[in-house]
């Protein structure tokens, strides 16, 4: 949740010629409501029930660049499809980076708490060995733009 793969994966996309599609953004398509108000309505699990769902088709998709939102990890079946259907990148950053991306950004469910800092701690205490878990490459994007995050990944790509 704002390490950048939004971002990252439009730019990711159209330098390699293939399309961009963003799991969350797919969902409110779908339903017609952002995501606060379906985890107001159905709470996070129906959140994740539809999120499963999006994915599973998505990774059955070619010539795509997906980007998840930062939960998706958190479902093995997620797990799974992602990273036996493609090149699964994990973006990492420092709480410290995380909480500037996102400390004021409403359309975050997740951190509307009276202490984001620690409930993004708590989060990448679950999330980051499931990250680590599922990923064939690893990208740091603390303080760095998103052009030479971009960048970097094409260069690990081409090794593998």
């Amino acid at each position: 949740m704002g390490a950048g793969k939004t971002s990252v994966g439009r730019q990711l996309a159209k330098l390699l010629n293939k399309n961009f599609q963003d799991s969350d953004h797919e969902i409110e398509h779908r339903t017609g409501v952002d995501i606060p108000l379906i985890f107001e309505i159905e709470g996070e699990e129906g959140f994740r029930k539809r999120e499963q769902a999006v994915i599973d088709e998505l990774t059955s998709q070619t010539n795509i660049v997906l980007a998840t939102g930062g939960g998706a990890v958190l479902d093995e079946t997620n797990r799974s499809n992602l990273g036996d259907r493609g090149i699964v990148i994990y973006l990492s950053a420092s709480v410290d980076q995380l909480l500037a991306r996102t400390g004021k950004d409403k359309n975050r469910p997740l951190l509307q708490t009276s202490d984001p800092r620690a409930r993004l701690e708590e989060l990448m205490a679950i999330r980051d060995p499931l990250y680590r878990q599922v990923a064939s490459l690893m990208v740091d994007t603390d303080g760095c733009a998103v052009r030479d995050v971009v960048n970097k990944i094409i260069e690990l790509i081409g090794q593998k």
